[in-house]
């Protein structure tokens, strides 16, 4: 986790497909999705939702032993709102998809209908999208400049190299 490998400001869009619910700290990963934004670019977030058939039948297969799903985190609208607005991001928007059960010939009734559900409400989506735009200037992160400093300034005494 040591960051895109991509300088700040270099993408009009950045696209992150079921990515957030495999990692335990959702935070830095956004805010790393919003630094290689350039100023008035849009981040989609597509995460797996977390109030549906779909998540319960994940979570038994994670209590059954799966690793995968043990692991996953799956997160709601309003969790994905506070996300954005904590990383600084500006009309979040979230819309829900899949809300036909996981059972065959439901799922084949009510794909006809499910754009409409998502429009109205995410409850019961099993993948939601986050589309939101990053600030028309970004913000200066100080602490990473000080680090950075500090960083330079212990090379230059010699202190990383075990001199004293």
């Amino acid at each position: 986790s040591g960051g895109l490998p991509f300088p700040a400001g270099h993408f009009d869009r950045v696209v992150s497909v079921a990515t957030l619910c495999f990692v335990d700290n959702p935070r830095p990963t956004i805010r790393d999705m919003v630094r290689v934004l350039k100023p008035g670019g849009r981040l989609i977030l597509g995460e797996l939702g977390r109030w549906n058939l779909w998540a319960a039948q994940r979570r038994v297969k994670g209590w059954l032993g799966s690793k995968l799903w043990r692991a996953a985190h799956f997160r709601s609208r309003a969790d994905l709102i506070e996300l954005a607005d904590q990383a600084g991001l500006r009309d979040a928007a979230v819309v829900g998809a899949v809300f036909y059960p996981p059972i065959g010939i439901a799922a084949h009734l009510m794909a006809r209908v499910d754009h409409m559900i998502g429009n109205i409400t995410t409850i019961g989506g099993a993948f939601l999208v986050l589309t939101a735009t990053s600030p028309a200037k970004q913000r200066v992160d100080l602490q990473r400049i000080f680090d950075g400093a500090q960083s330079r300034s212990s090379k230059s005494l010699g202190m990383n190299e075990g001199k004293t």
